[in-house]
């Protein structure tokens, strides 16, 4: 299974990666005020139960033996012992623990935080919503024997321990990332209390079974083995195939995520500069960071803005809008620069005072163009974060490209232009679910290894080497690029006051 902040699915498959069944449910992200953003836990797990049902129903005559859970990575529910849910589940863009920020830098330094967990401060991670929590919901606070990512949650539901994998436990910044457990620095620091949190295990390790009742209820079978499982990230990597160092994933959802896999933790000094984090990976003995911004929500905007007559008639119609829109885009290299601050960015200065610039705009300006601006865009922002880790000895050989964006040859083509990058589409593009389903598989015996389960289940499809070409035209584009933000970067804050 894959937990999200907008949805959820479950897929089922055969040892060999043959999908066998496959269900997806949608929820909506509730804000009770400005600001505020959360999803009703109790109504997600229903939906999450309606979803395993359907999948079951597609393993009557292959009995399921294994599942793990990938999820997203910030946002906890809090439970008892019981399995009762106590509340809804705070997302990590939410702005509440924001006013945490000031007190918790003034006693813990980045380079401090750094040494331990492997990250740096910020509102988008567990630490300052569970500060929030305590603070603003004392009663429920105190009645929470648990606070479970949605991984951990999904698995304690169905009757596995309450355990958290070290990828997640990453994502709550209170994890000392060498010792492999909760920090108590840091806890003393936030002053939390560390029986609240879970024990840290490994991914891919048996932490229980589904219970009876429950099993019955929702058609698993008997004993079917419940797996610790990952960071939704983590578990795309091992979904295509991400186990050597030089190997890293693109994933190309709502978010364009570079996922570098290496094996030794580079110098804090170049991955802080680089604003990048160091975290375990689900797959043993290697680390990875996260490279990222927003790009797939700016296509999205983009079919909303430019398209927003033909969405409905298109699903209607079962047609694929974003493939049709794509088809629209110049062969060449645009003359739009896009500067991709629609939102805030990612790293390595996570912007939050700027806005999105459309530059280059003209009479005989399509839309076509202006969408091929958005993906050039998006990747100069890529090959900027790429081209500033020369100095942490991180390699990045091959892109595995998955999620919805790579679908598209000429978008996986323009990525590899400007990157510099040879991209390899993996067949199945829903890695995390796959990730999962490895992981599943090698715990329980199906697999000696990862590795083996990797070879088994990833097939990889379509390779796309840079056009040399295409990459020279790119680099005097990218040039430009890299001038647009300098040149307005005091206006555009201004214009966001």
């Amino acid at each position: 299974m894959d937990v999200g902040t907008t949805g959820c699915k479950a897929v089922l498959f055969h040892t060999d990666g043959t999908v066998l069944g496959s269900a997806y449910a949608e929820y909506e992200n509730r804000s009770p005020a400005p600001g505020r953003f959360e999803v009703d836990s109790a109504a997600v797990w229903a939906q999450i139960k309606a979803m395993i049902q359907a999948v079951c129903a597609a393993a009557s005559n292959d009995p399921l033996r294994a599942l793990a859970i990938a999820s997203m990575g910030e946002a906890v529910v809090p439970v008892t012992r019981q399995r009762q849910i106590l509340g809804p589940s705070i997302l990590n863009f939410d702005e509440r623990g924001q006013e945490y920020l000031p007190g918790l830098s003034a006693v813990l330094s980045d380079e401090r935080l750094y040494a331990i967990n492997g990250n740096t401060l910020g509102n988008h991670y567990s630490l300052t919503k569970l500060m929030w929590m305590r603070d603003h919901q004392p009663e429920m606070y105190e009645r929470a024997d648990y606070f479970l990512h949605w991984s951990s949650f999904v698995a304690f539901m169905l009757g596995a321990e309450p355990v958290l994998d070290y990828s997640l436990a990453n994502r709550t910044l209170l994890f000392d990332l060498e010792r492999q457990d909760w920090s108590a620095e840091l806890l003393d620091i936030a002053g939390l209390d560390a029986s609240r949190l879970p024990p840290t295990i490994p991914s891919g390790q048996v932490i229980g079974h589904a219970m009876p009742s429950l099993a019955e209820e929702l058609g698993l079978p008997p004993g079917v083995a419940i797996v610790s499982g990952a960071h939704d990230q983590c578990a795309n990597g091992v979904g295509c195939g991400i186990l050597h160092e030089g190997q890293a994933m693109y994933g190309m959802g709502t978010y364009l995520t570079i996922m570098p896999a290496f094996t030794r933790r580079p110098a804090p000094g170049a991955m802080m500069r680089c604003g990048l984090a160091t975290e375990h990976h689900a797959a043993p003995g290697l680390f990875v960071s996260f490279i990222y911004n927003m790009g797939g929500a700016l296509v999205k905007w983009q079919r909303d803005t430019f398209a927003a007559a033909e969405k409905v008639p298109a699903q209607a119609e079962g047609r694929d809008l974003y493939a049709e829109l794509l088809a629209e885009m110049p062969a060449d290299p645009g003359r739009i620069i896009v500067l991709p601050h629609f939102a805030t960015t990612g790293p390595p200065h996570y912007i939050a005072d700027s806005c999105g610039v459309i530059a280059g705009l003209r009479l005989e300006t399509a839309r076509g163009a202006v969408l091929k601006g958005i993906l050039e865009g998006v990747s100069f922002d890529l090959r900027q974060n790429l081209d500033g880790m020369a100095g942490t000895g991180i390699e990045i050989r091959e892109l595995r490209v998955v999620g919805g964006g790579s679908r598209s040859d000429a978008w996986v083509q323009l990525s590899a232009d400007i990157l510099g990058v040879p991209c390899v589409r993996t067949a199945n593009l829903q890695a995390g679910s796959l990730g999962g389903a490895i992981l599943a598989g090698t715990a329980t015996g199906e697999f000696a290894s990862l590795e083996e389960g990797c070879l088994a289940m990833v097939q990889l499809g379509q390779r796309f080497d840079p056009d040399p070409v295409r990459g020279r035209e790119y680099a005097d584009l990218y040039e430009k690029y890299k001038r647009l933000w300098p040149l307005m970067a005091e206006y555009l804050r201004e214009l966001t006051k």
